[in-house]
């Protein structure tokens, strides 16, 4: 019985070209990760799913600007354009994934007053989101992780599934990064000093 997942990382509109915070080439790894979803037995995605006015939006907190960086109770917190709001076109998954064939959808960023990057814990980093104990109660320990951005979810959850235990790798091929202020050198030696298989 195979002990591996695929955990697709917000393969959104909102983080495609076009959508509110569109990475560059968000899309062009779309045909890739239906591979790799094609591939994989055990197949989980994530969905960041804020509701309107979230406590990340530039836009609720006046005269800050989007990417500007504000101290929250749980630590510093960029701030972004509205994006993944609730119900929106922006918030659904890209309509080229091939995301049917998912065991579990974990959607993540919804509690108003806390962001959440890793799909495995909000960025107090200590509320849960259930998925390790999910996937330990399945067996599921070698995880492949892949999607939108590089260098903010995927690597924030990298990063937590090797704390929680997990042996992780991760396609840079099959994700992209935002790069802010040189944010995807910063992740990729974090992630590589940590443990995780960068390939």
């Amino acid at each position: 019985m195979t002990t591996k997942a695929l955990v697709v990382i917000d393969i959104q509109n909102d983080f495609c070209p076009g959508g509110a915070l569109g990475v560059a080439d968000g899309d062009a790894i779309i045909p890739l990760v239906n591979q790799l979803i094609a591939d994989h037995d055990h197949v989980i995605l994530t969905q960041d799913w804020h509701p309107a006015g979230h406590s990340s939006f530039a836009s609720s907190h006046p005269g800050k600007a989007a990417y500007e960086m504000i101290e929250m109770p749980y630590g510093p917190q960029t701030l972004w354009p509205d994006h993944c709001v609730q119900g929106s076109h922006g918030g659904e998954f890209h309509p080229a994934l091939v995301w049917d064939k998912a065991e579990m959808i974990v959607r993540k960023g919804y509690r108003p007053g806390i962001d959440s990057y890793s799909a495995f814990f909000e960025n107090d980093r200590t509320t849960p989101t259930g998925l390790a104990g999910y996937l330990r109660e399945r067996g599921l320990n070698d995880l492949v992780l892949v999607g939108i951005a590089t260098d903010f979810c995927v690597a924030y959850s990298a990063l937590d599934a090797v704390r929680e235990g997990f042996s992780v790798t991760v396609r840079l091929d099959a994700c992209r990064a935002i790069d802010l202020n040189g944010s995807l050198a910063t992740m990729t030696e974090k992630m590589r000093e940590a443990g995780v298989t960068l390939v």
